[in-house]
């Protein structure tokens, strides 16, 4: 690249990736204030949310690629014609085409790079905060108890811990068992502590006291310095991860296993997934070429180009939503898939036409009109 086209880059990567930066960081707000039920119900560790919330940053990262891409070079793009450097470039003889370029190859280095989170990066970081939610959701020392609380996890089961610590001990811990068969059951025990014992889930209570009444209402009691309580009546133990169709890679959105019956059902769901995800990255051409458009496709103008910004932004918003529509619909209709190509391509080829355009001169042909232009000269 030569100098000028080294600078026009420069200029428009900063605020790429400050946007970018901002966009991402407030989707993450978001997703953060979302996630805080990890915390406060399922009683996870601030590493764990953190974790989860990173897991989820690929995806919202794509998502507003395209919008920071957009506002960044209309702030760059609208600075450097404002002080007349883009004047300055196509007086000096450079074509239109070498004034985008740089523009351009930024715009498809950002669609290259979010083709590659969309086929490898997000696919493998959604499984991997699958499986850490179904840890969470299976997690028995979170939704056994809760700190303070009568919880029922069971039908017939009350447990009751004064407290819980960030180890998973519980402290003061309270059990009642009805039996189908009339009797009931309380444990009180001064510790306990989630494990497993040969596979099976399990209580292990230390220094409690075991109540028994039976249906003939015998009362049976007795102490103990521990005691192991069975958990797995609990548990679900055909219960396996679900992959979503984000969570998918592109062999298996394009070839699912259609013996399974919950991929023959989803099929048309999952070939609009894989279609989205190659699609999806055309959007940061298109809006850049849209960016170039609002700035470079028409004259310059003294007073600004905020009404060419603003008609150009509503466009874009509709292309977008226009986007997610289509592939919306490709889940009833497997040729509308299509139209996930043709909505950014269209929209890119509309910006080119605009910025390549012929302009049309105005001038005195002193050839055809040489009696005007001498009574002017007199």
């Amino acid at each position: 690249m030569r100098l000028i086209d080294r600078y026009l880059l420069r200029q428009l990567l900063g605020p790429v990736v400050l946007a970018t930066l901002a966009l991402t960081g407030v989707a993450l707000l978001s997703q953060t204030l979302s996630g805080l039920d990890l915390i406060v119900n399922q009683r996870q560790s601030a590493l764990v949310f953190l974790k989860v919330t990173l897991l989820a940053m690929p995806q919202l990262i794509n998502m507003v690629l395209p919008i920071a891409v957009f506002v960044a070079a209309l702030v760059a793009l609208n600075r450097l014609h404002t002080e007349q450097e883009i004047v300055v470039c196509f007086a000096g003889g450079m074509s239109r085409w070498r004034v985008i370029s740089p523009a351009m190859r930024l715009a498809c280095t950002i669609a290259f790079v979010a083709l590659v989170m969309n086929l490898w990066v997000q696919p493998a970081a959604y499984r991997e905060m699958r499986n850490e939610l179904f840890q969470i959701r299976t997690d028995l020392a979170s939704t056994l108890v809760r700190e303070g609380e009568f919880t029922e996890p069971a039908p017939g089961l009350t447990v009751y811990a004064q407290g819980v610590d960030g180890a998973g001990n519980l402290e003061n811990l309270f059990i009642h068992q009805m039996k189908p068969d009339g009797s009931a059951t309380t444990y009180t025990a001064e510790q306990g502590r989630v494990a497993r014992s040969q596979g099976r889930p399990v209580l292990v209570m230390k220094n409690g006291s075991n109540q028994e009444f039976s249906s003939k209402g015998v009362l049976n009691y007795l102490t103990f310095d521990e005691y192991i309580f069975d958990l797995s009546a609990l548990t679900s133990g055909d219960e396996l991860v679900h992959y979503k169709p984000s969570d998918r890679y592109l062999h298996e959105l394009f070839f699912p296993d259609l013996q399974q019956d919950w991929e023959r059902r989803n099929r048309l769901d999952l070939l609009a997934e894989g279609h989205a995800r190659i699609a999806t990255p055309l959007y940061n051409i298109a809006f850049m070429a849209m960016a170039l458009s609002a700035i470079i496709g028409g004259g310059f103008s003294r007073l600004g180009y905020g009404r060419r910004i603003a008609i150009t932004g509503a466009v874009a918003a509709v292309v977008r939503i226009l986007g997610f529509q289509v592939q919306a619909a490709a889940e009833d209709e497997a040729w509308l898939n299509v139209l996930q190509y043709v909505v950014p391509l269209a929209a890119t080829a509309f910006a080119f036409r605009s910025i390549f355009k012929q302009r049309v001169s105005r001038y005195i042909d002193i050839t055809r009109r040489p009696a005007r232009i001498a009574g002017a000269a007199a």
